[in-house]
């Protein structure tokens, strides 16, 4: 016999904490594009012509306000190289590589999901 046991539900403290976690998270990497520009970085896109290319529909404007939150909460690090033309690279930081498990779990769900569309389109 096989039993399947509920999780205790949260107390109203607990409920709060996570609440409040979940509110962090979306703060600093919320929104329609820094999770997007985080996984640009990583694959290698360094510059902000490249990674204006590579995310489509992202303005030069919100691109560069995007890095500069992402660098104010430790996700990227901007390298000026003083060579002529100046080049400035935008690289991810070691602190990125706590975002791998989000990442991976919202790319795979954003895939269900997208298959569960095709599937009642049909």
């Amino acid at each position: 016999m096989e039993t399947h046991l509920e999780p205790e539900p949260l107390t109203t403290a607990q409920c709060q904490s996570r609440l409040t976690a979940v509110g962090d998270a979306l703060y600093v990497i919320g929104g329609k594009w820094k999770l997007r520009i985080i996984i640009a970085l990583k694959e290698g896109h360094s510059r902000f012509n490249e990674l204006q290319r590579v995310i489509h529909g992202i303005s030069a404007k919100v691109l560069s306000q995007e890095l500069k939150d992402l660098e104010i909460n430790g996700f990227v690090e901007r390298r000026v190289h003083a060579d002529i033309p100046v080049v400035v690279e935008y690289l991810p930081t070691p602190y990125t590589a706590s975002l791998k498990n989000v990442l991976e779990a919202l790319s795979e769900w954003g895939m269900q999901h997208r298959e569960k569309l095709r599937e009642e389109a049909k």
